[in-house]
């Protein structure tokens, strides 16, 4: 099932008299349960991508797709419900609320949409137990590590089920070693789950670790390599 399709999205912004065109004219399926890095250097228009993906932002022409709905002749409240139902975000810079506790954090997606506090809670605890964070669910951001936090984003993204989960630069604040451990807590919950991960970075080491791997230059797909891992049991 394609979660997603981009029909020749393009994206062009304005700074005074200056035009500057982050993306163009790009094509892009995302099926169901896929593992995919968009990677290239910063200006590349990764973000850009994940945005118009997301229902952040507008392309300035060219289409995406949700499950086959189009997107650009929704007004914002369909737009709202189409992205809050399908869409799971994990940000580089974590976007946790600071007066929040871990759990609080994770419930609040839930609780927007109307769902009782008592069924919030019960899928946000299975899903910080899910992270491993069991024993942090009462702690507040700034009383957690980076690594720990981008697994409180991590759960908060996925607490709503959705389709597909984008995460934009979700390892550019951690080391080396919790960026591999949130790179293969994203592998294990999208074999297990089944919702698509997309994720983009400019750090290439952690493109074998995908199945694959799509080369954006000045807003431009020069490659989509899905020769990657076949075997997720491989990653973890």
């Amino acid at each position: 099932m394609k979660v997603v399709q981009t029909q020749k999205l393009k994206k062009t912004y304005h700074f005074g008299d200056v035009e500057v065109t982050a993306l163009h004219e790009v094509c892009l399926e995302i099926e169901e349960r896929e593992f995919i890095a968009v990677w290239g250097p910063s200006g590349s228009g990764k973000s850009t991508l994940c945005n118009l993906i997301g229902l952040l932002d507008t392309p300035t022409s060219g289409e995406v797709l949700i499950q086959g709905t189009q997107a650009n002749g929704l007004s914002d409240a369909e737009r709202s419900n189409l992205r809050n139902s399908s869409i799971g975000f994990v940000f580089q810079n974590f976007n946790l609320i600071p007066v929040l506790t871990a759990l609080e954090n994770v419930m609040l997606p839930l609780q927007v949409t109307g769902v009782l506090k008592t069924e919030a809670k019960e899928r946000a605890e299975a899903l910080l137990n899910e992270v491993d964070l069991g024993d942090r669910m009462g702690h507040r951001p700034i009383k957690m590590s980076g690594g720990q936090q981008q697994r409180v984003a991590i759960a908060r993204a996925l607490v709503t089920d959705p389709l597909l989960v984008l995460a934009d630069e979700p390892t550019a604040n951690l080391d080396t070693k919790n960026a591999n451990l949130i790179i293969d807590l994203m592998r294990r919950i999208n074999r297990e789950r089944g919702a698509a991960f997309l994720f983009s970075t400019h750090d290439d080491r952690l493109l074998d670790r995908v199945d694959r791997r799509v080369h954006l230059q000045d807003g431009v797909v020069i490659e989509d390599d899905r020769s990657g891992v076949t075997d997720p049991a491989a990653v973890v």
